[in-house]
Order: structure tokens, then sequence, then C-alpha cells
């Protein structure tokens, strides 16, 4: 069962805040989306940047299970987030 919007980002939610806190990543994570300290403040309960976080986060395979690890959310989880947030919806070309 696909998780609700409430759900997907309570759990991007975590993973902005187990992003902050990984001073080698977080730098990455902002210049790759032109994110500055402001926007981690001001747009955490956006969906739409909960969503760039977990593309984020979806990249890197490695990033993906240390977030998991860290947080003991099962690796299938963030995908199913990111696709109940704004902009992850399949897209369906026939």
């Amino acid at each position: 069962m696909p998780p609700s919007a409430q759900s997907a980002e309570t759990l991007a939610i975590h993973a902005l805040t187990w992003l902050v806190g990984q001073e080698d990543l977080l730098p990455v994570f902002m210049g790759s989306s032109g994110a500055d300290a402001r926007d981690l403040r001001e747009r955490a309960d956006d969906p739409e940047f909960l969503g760039s976080v977990l593309d984020f986060l979806l990249m890197d395979e490695a990033w993906l299970i240390a977030f998991c690890d860290a947080c003991e959310v099962p690796y299938d989880h963030p995908m199913q987030a990111r696709a109940a947030l704004p902009g992850g919806e399949q897209v369906h070309w026939t």
C-alpha cells in the first residue's frame, strides 16, 4: 500500500534532518539543488522541496543506505514516499 502524503512528508522531513547532520553531504545537496540555509528552514514543510530531498538521496545508493540504516527505515520506503509527493508520480506514456 503506498504511503499517504502525510507519512511521505514525515519521512522526507526525517531525511532532511539526517542530511543536515551530514557535514560532507549537505554542501553537495545545497550545491545541486541551489538551496541555501534559509531554504532549509523555510521550506522544510514544502512537499515539493521535500521531494527534492528524497530525489537527492535516491541518486546514490550509498546515501540511501546510510540514511535508511541510520533512521531504521526499510530501503524501499524513500522511493515509495517520493512517489507520494508532488512530482513523484509515474509518467505513463501509453
